[in-house]
């Protein structure tokens, strides 16, 4: 299985004092599906602070996750069939949308390359790298239907993220891509094992499992991705009782997304 990062959810708006910082409101408009929304919020980010690569990360992420939507690839059903993940169906992906993508992820990797050439230590920049690779893998593996190709990228992002826990261990965001590339290491036939090699990573889905859960507690952008990622590997695993649990704690958090309140109402 090819995990993929098909939401991003954000701690509650009640978690700030006051208001929300913008990309914090952009990330929960997208996590309501009013990918609009969320761009206009992203937007005023970028044109306020226009040299932060995570601007560009999370507007990368509203036009991926706006063209998976569309695409009805969402759907947890994708994501327990192996067969349909590796597929080579052809789809109609957006052209203007494929473009403003992968305009946007440029963006944000040139950027945080770039501050990173002054500081190897930023976390900022080595989490928006991490980010905008990790949704590269994406795009690739599940519109332009490129598995083995967007390996590649999931390896870029993975080694963001190891650098990012090596400078700060409790970044919890980050270690939802380490937890993802466990858990997709763990899911590889054995013999494409031998071709795909992650940096200490010996694809355990009980370290992949526990990743997730720190993500899930501990990440300000990425902790209920986590959860979801959480309920889908809940599924694989036929623990059908527990991917109840983190869907329905999803779904009181997060009341205007239908396609979680489709999914829980298929597992009453």
């Amino acid at each position: 299985m090819i995990a993929c990062r098909f939401a991003l959810f954000l701690l509650p708006v009640a978690a700030f004092a006051g208001d929300p910082p913008l990309l914090d409101r952009a990330y929960q408009r997208m996590y309501n599906f009013d990918f609009n929304g969320a761009r206009v919020l992203i937007d005023q980010h970028v044109n306020e602070k226009p040299q932060d690569p995570l601007g560009y990360s999370t507007r990368a992420a509203a036009l991926v996750f706006q063209e998976l939507d569309r695409l009805s690839i969402l759907q947890t059903d994708f994501f327990l069939d192996d067969d349909r993940i590796a597929e080579k169906k052809k789809l109609r992906p957006d052209p203007q949308t494929r473009d403003a993508f992968y305009w946007a992820a440029r963006q944000a990797q040139e950027r945080a390359d770039a501050i990173l050439l002054k500081n190897p230590n930023d976390t900022g920049a080595l989490f928006a790298n991490s980010l905008s690779w990790g949704l590269t893998t994406d795009y690739a593996a599940f519109v332009e239907k490129r598995q083995l190709g967007s390996l590649n990228y999931a390896k870029t992002s993975h080694a963001f993220a190891k650098r990012l826990i090596a400078v700060d261990k409790n970044y919890g965001d980050a270690y939802l891509t380490t937890g993802l590339s466990e858990y997709l290491l763990g899911s590889l036939p054995f013999f494409v094992k031998w071709f795909i090699k992650f940096d200490d990573t010996k694809g355990s889905k009980q370290v992949a499992i526990e990743n997730l859960k720190f993500a899930a507690k501990n990440g300000r952008y990425l902790g209920p991705f986590a959860r979801i990622l959480l309920a889908v590997a809940a599924l694989r695993e036929k623990k059908k009782p527990e991917a109840r649990d983190w869907l329905h704690g999803l779904v009181r958090d997060y009341p205007e997304n239908p396609l979680l309140k489709h999914e829980l109402e298929r597992l009453r």
